[in-house]
């Protein structure tokens, strides 16, 4: 299952670390994994190339894990990049159902 999670403080996300693998399709053909992926790949992306917002990136790929901690306050073209990414992960989560993706929020 992936499990991702985002971190808010003061209700504004500050991070989000998404874990695991789907488990949905055989390795290599897993068409949630690749969903989930894409769009954290793309958000990732989008937020470096089109805003001035910093951030620290761990990854592990061989354990599914991606870890991302904005170094400041996002401006709110990353809030909209972000918004975009929980509608596309919430979207896979309805599609194909809580065994193989949940999306949580945490506030710290």
């Amino acid at each position: 299952m992936i499990k991702v999670n985002f971190i808010k403080k003061d209700q504004d996300i500050i991070g989000f670390t998404s874990k695991g693998h789907a488990g949905y399709g055989e390795h290599g053909n897993d068409v949630i994994c690749a969903a989930v992926s894409v769009l954290i790949i793309n958000t990732v992306n989008a937020i470096e190339s089109f805003t001035p917002d910093s951030f620290h990136i761990d990854e592990n790929e061989k354990e599914g894990l991606i870890t991302i901690k904005f170094n400041n306050k996002v401006s709110k073209e990353t809030k909209l990049l972000l918004d975009t990414l929980i509608l596309g992960l919430n979207g896979i989560e309805s599609e194909y159902g809580t065994q193989y993706i949940q999306v949580s929020f945490k506030e710290v």
